[in-house]
């Protein structure tokens, strides 16, 4: 069993220096629109906002189930979590490989906001990545202290990460184009 939770480990942290990779070179790689778009792919912004705000409810809701001694609730609030974090990572991917980013056009204090949000957004969207892993990771291998420590980071970051997608969409979102 040692050997599987090895091999996890090095999948694990492959994953967290990989994905926040792909996606910054996805966002900032000139987009090829010499074919038309799908339609679909707009929608994606729309859909990863209600992933971020659902996952926010999860969030909140796992830390109830497990304070209140409902492990079991708990484990399949987080595992629906996790899962639409993979989702979301998914969407943005795509949206991001196809589309080019949408820029801001609200003046004044507002922009000021916008832009406090959208850069803790993303520097904490960056963190989350080994976070998230490592405290699955634990979790899996029945690793409870170690799980416990790290979800002292894990939740307030996540859940900050999946509040402000909600916000920093409200804002950029009349600014879209399609």
């Amino acid at each position: 069993m040692e050997q599987k939770q090895k091999n996890y480990r090095i999948v694990f942290i492959m994953a967290a220096l990989v994905v926040p990779a792909v996606v910054m070179l996805l966002v900032y790689l000139p987009k090829n629109h010499e074919g038309e778009i799908a339609g679909w792919i707009y929608t994606l912004p729309l859909i990863n906002t209600l992933i971020n705000a659902t996952t926010a409810v999860l969030l909140i809701a796992g830390v109830f189930f497990v304070k209140s001694g409902r492990v079991s609730l708990h484990k399949k609030t987080m595992i629906s979590a996790f899962i639409l974090g993979i989702c979301f990572l998914t969407f943005y991917i795509l949206y991001h490989a196809n589309v080019p980013s949408t820029k801001f056009g609200g003046d004044g204090s507002i922009r000021n906001v916008y832009f406090f949000f959208l850069i803790t957004h993303i520097l904490m969207a960056f963190a989350l990545a080994p976070l998230v892993l490592f405290t699955v990771y634990y979790a899996a291998f029945q690793k409870l202290e170690k799980h416990k420590k790290i979800v002292k980071f894990t939740f307030p970051v996540w859940l900050y990460v999946s509040v402000t997608g909600v916000i920093v969409y409200l804002m950029i979102s009349p600014y879209y184009t399609h």
